[in-house]
């Protein structure tokens, strides 16, 4: 069976799927989306040591609220991620996964992921539908 290659690309690579924010289910992870920042808080500004390096690196974590045309959802950003997520900005996060954070989702993109920016996307991001505000409980299910 020949292998037929689009563009010119010479890697072997899959396309990813790309999901929709209303789609994240607590739990999943490995989602590439495509969103718009709408709002990022610095919440987290605080010195940790590096033992290795004997000195104070500082860790910054944002809440991002960000979103596509099916909803928004709450990004939580770590350090170099932060000065991606401005307001106004469309990115593609790839390999992100939902954390759960008192009850509610939040999405993150780990060592694993990675955040790009992109050009503008033209779709309005529908907030009426924020999956972060939906609260979860966890249920033990007993075994017999």
């Amino acid at each position: 069976m020949a292998t037929q290659q689009q563009g010119g690309a010479s890697s072997a690579k899959r396309k990813p799927v790309f999901t929709k924010v209303d789609q994240l289910k607590p739990g999943t992870s490995g989602h590439t989306l495509t969103v718009k920042v709408l709002k990022s808080d610095t919440t987290v500004y605080k010195g940790r040591a590096a033992v290795a390096a004997g000195q104070l690196r500082p860790t910054r974590i944002a809440e991002c609220l960000i979103g596509d045309e099916t909803g928004t959802i709450v990004f939580t950003a770590r350090n170099e991620q932060v000065d991606t997520m401005k307001p106004g900005t469309t990115v593609i996060l790839r390999n992100a996964k939902i954390d759960m954070f008192k009850g509610s989702m939040r999405l993150a993109v780990d060592k694993w992921g990675r955040i790009e920016a992109t050009e503008l996307a033209d779709f309005t991001v529908k907030e009426d539908n924020n999956l972060s505000l939906i609260e979860y409980e966890l249920v033990n299910v007993a075994t017999e």
